[in-house]
């Protein structure tokens, strides 16, 4: 069935004009919301795909975060920023203001800018917006997915059970017993996979898990510091916290701090991500880093080569974390009696 025979036949079916559902199909605002869903119901339904070579795509790339307001998200921006500068393309920045999936809004923007390709940074898109940006030939990789993006979505992502292993083995190596951990959302894998990670070194070291011990929030300094005034004000007390980002054990810092505690004579403290801040900070973080950068310009040249019609060796790609020693972690001290 060629593209015009296609086309015309979803607009019989539709019962619009063949312009009408050419106007869905750019993005444009001036078709009414019932006839653009009727529209886009056909073209999932016939598996409509529009050729690349039939339009020209603009020389953008769309960079789509849950958040933007992090320090976390400037390295991932660094990351885009490498590879786009040398294959003369933009960035269009989106923020979805903490949800998971964008909104309709949003996706009527892509499919007016036609970019390039869409990178969506702990996000992911419904099955009918997936469907609308393959219709219309625009690829989209998702890096660090929050949950499971399907078998057939590429993705960039780090070894998050890894990591999480890693941080809880070095506190029980330096003779750690009473762990806790803060967590990120359990609506992000992320998460759940280092919660996972956690539990398997206490196993693993025949350390009892204990509920009491997890604490769970966004990855923000906000909870950190609230969940950490929770986890430190009993006298039974962890000796060490693993927390789920950087940022929540600069929170867990501030908590140590108003309770008299120091670090890490009297608390052990482990992050994750590795930002620069991770390193200024008093004393310097132990941390997990993951290679934020590199997975951004990994995903970057995922989309890129999609656009260029050169499918992925790989639809997963797991970029390794390693653990980051500095000063915030030590042999634990007897608590008072």
């Amino acid at each position: 069935m060629t593209k015009a025979a296609t086309l015309a036949e979803i607009a019989i079916e539709a019962g619009v004009s063949t312009p009408t559902v050419s106007k869905v199909l750019n993005g444009r605002a001036d078709v009414a919301p019932a006839t653009r869903e009727r529209v886009e119901g056909l073209l999932r339904q016939h598996g409509y795909r529009r050729r690349r070579a039939a339009v020209q795509s603009s020389q953008l790339l769309e960079l789509v975060f849950h958040e933007l307001d992090s320090l976390w998200a400037m390295e991932i921006i660094r990351g885009v920023e490498n590879v786009v500068s040398e294959e003369g393309l933009s960035v269009v920045l989106s923020e979805s203001s903490g949800r998971l999936t964008p909104g309709l809004s949003w996706m009527d923007g892509v499919l007016a800018r036609r970019p390039t390709g869409v990178v969506l940074v702990l996000s992911g898109l419904s099955p009918s917006q997936q469907a609308q940006l393959t219709s219309r030939d625009i690829p989209f990789v998702v890096m660090d997915p929050a949950g499971d993006p399907g078998q057939q979505v590429p993705s960039v992502g780090t070894t998050n059970w890894d990591g999480g292993l890693a941080a809880t083995r070095h506190l029980i190596d330096l003779g750690h017993r009473r762990i806790g951990i803060l967590a990120g959302p359990r609506r992000m894998m992320c998460s759940r996979a280092r919660i996972d990670g956690y539990r398997a070194a206490l196993d693993i070291a025949g350390i009892t898990f204990d509920p009491d011990l997890v604490r769970e929030g966004e990855f923000n300094h906000q909870t950190g510091h609230q969940a950490g005034l929770e986890l430190l004000r009993p006298a039974d007390r962890p000796t060490a916290v693993f927390t789920g980002n950087d940022m929540q054990a600069l929170g867990v810092y501030e908590a140590a701090r108003e309770l008299g505690l120091r670090i890490p004579e009297d608390l052990s403290v482990v992050g994750f991500d590795d930002l620069p801040v991770a390193r200024w900070v008093g004393p310097p973080l132990t941390t997990v880093r993951q290679p934020l950068t590199e997975m951004a310009e990994a995903a970057t040249r995922m989309v890129i080569d999609l656009a260029r019609g050169n499918p992925p060796s790989t639809l997963r790609m797991d970029l390794a974390t390693s653990l980051v020693e500095r000063s915030s972690t030590a042999p634990p001290r007897p608590l008072p009696r």
